[in-house]
């Protein structure tokens, strides 16, 4: 796992965090199923359970060098810094073409569940009387959280601290998708969006040498919701790589299958062709919270109409997110053929 990585082996790292960094800012999209498929996923969660009791005490006797190598820390620092970047970058490109060309975007992330679902069933050959079971289960969570209606936005701390447990999760469990946890718990906008772009702009204004931030009321308490939720993030994610590194290593088939029946039951939440559905009041007007943002009861799907162009190309977009999963399987086989 400390094994010296050539300077192609980092970029792609880095590249790997932009993706996951992005696969978790889209919903129903789990970052956890870029680091499946790209083949990093064990060591992701097995690096992550080396921040423990001992890594502390490293980081406490100033061992850094012994506290860098024991948490695999060159592996964790490339990772963590291209799903930063992501934010800032890939996320903000994603929301534009979110905003332009929906359909689009939905269809390649749907094309990219599709080419997961094949990268982790193919080589998949324990089928028995545990794993369909479990596989049954994890499809039945994974439809259930699909048609689940979302709640409405809430900034207590607490909550927010919370949140940032759960969404996590989409980095850990493939087929989790976290900000689709945090649409059902009404705090995705507030969490993924709002605060992320206040951080944003505080970094652009401080780097021009604007602080007029600090008499900013609003600013302030965005970022202070970040900061927890940043906090509770932190949090899940370590305490969630012990679990799972757990599981991981006694019920290693039984966690395979199970997750590739919530990835597959994820499908519905990625359907392309669904348009939104908002709360109205009883004028039709509809229905916003405290923060003036409409409040989203659930997605209407519907099939694809063949006769429009639209479609077609939706089809060709679903083609590349399938392209981008042989792609990284094909990385994959190559780099574990290389001496």
């Amino acid at each position: 796992m400390n094994e010296p990585r050539s300077i192609m082996d980092k970029c792609f790292l880095v590249l790997k965090g932009l993706c996951m960094g992005a696969a978790n800012k889209v919903p129903g999209v789990s970052g956890g199923i870029v680091a499946f498929v790209g083949g990093f996923y064990e060591e992701f969660i097995y690096s992550l359970q080396r921040i423990n009791l001992k890594a502390f005490k490293l980081l406490a006797n100033g061992r850094l060098r012994s506290f860098y190598r024991y948490v695999n820390g060159t592996f964790l620092t490339l990772l963590i810094f291209g799903m930063l970047v992501s934010y800032f970058s890939v996320s903000k490109l994603l929301d534009y073409f979110l905003a332009k060309k929906e359909l689009f975007v939905w269809s390649a992330f749907f094309g990219m569940i599709l080419g997961s679902i094949y990268y982790i069933g193919k080589d998949f050959e324990h089928w028995n009387k545990r794993t369909i079971p479990a596989g049954l289960i994890g499809l039945l969570v994974g439809v259930s959280i699909s048609f689940l209606s979302p709640a409405t936005e809430n900034d207590n701390l607490w909550f927010v601290f919370l949140c940032g447990m759960i969404s996590v999760s989409g980095m850990t469990l493939p087929g989790l998708s976290g900000s689709f946890i945090l649409i059902l718990l009404g705090n995705y906008v507030l969490l993924l969006v709002d605060s992320v772009n206040a951080l944003y702009d505080t970094f652009s204004e401080v780097f021009r040498g604007d602080f007029s931030f600090v008499s900013n009321e609003t600013r302030l308490n965005t970022l202070t919701i970040l900061a927890v939720f940043t906090a509770g993030s932190a949090t899940g994610l370590v305490s969630l790589s012990h679990l799972l590194s757990f599981v991981l290593k006694r019920y290693k088939h039984l966690t395979t299958i199970t997750i590739l029946g919530f990835i597959t039951g994820s499908l519905g939440v990625v359907w392309p062709w669904k348009k939104t559905i908002y709360k109205t009041a009883e004028n039709g007007a509809i229905q916003v919270d405290t923060n003036g943002k409409a409040v989203i009861l659930n997605y209407e799907r519907y099939l694809p109409d063949f006769t429009t162009s639209e479609t077609w190309w939706a089809f060709i977009c679903v083609g590349i997110g399938i392209g981008i999963l042989l792609v990284l399987d094909w990385y994959g086989k190559k780099r574990s053929s290389t001496p």
